[in-house]
């Protein structure tokens, strides 16, 4: 059954994402809008990010397996989660060393 009820994806004038919602049961999530920029004229964040949503994600599972509720399938499951955050911080790495870090170019 799918949790999702509703989702909206947004681009800016040039295609490049500009923030979004979604919503499902006890859940909304406000994406980021743009850019953050980098140095002093980086901005606070004004949404979500995709990180953020997994690491919640993350520390659910990780209570669960705390508990009585300790299964393979969790562990499984937070193995994966940290897969995806790995991946995520190395491509946050490789903007930073290309010097695009913070900005739509790709």
């Amino acid at each position: 059954m799918r949790q999702i009820i509703w989702t909206l994806n947004k681009d800016d004038a040039a295609g490049n994402p500009a923030g979004g919602s979604v919503l499902g049961k006890g859940l909304s999530i406000e994406w980021q809008n743009g850019p953050l920029g980098c140095g002093e004229e980086r901005q606070e964040p004004n949404g979500a990010f995709v990180e953020t949503v997994l690491e919640a994600a993350l520390q659910r599972l990780e209570y669960y397996n705390a508990s009585k509720f300790r299964y393979r399938e969790n562990s499984l499951a937070i193995t994966h989660i940290e897969e995806a955050l790995h991946w995520l911080k190395a491509r946050t790495e490789s903007r930073q060393e290309r010097g695009v870090k913070g900005t739509h170019a790709a």
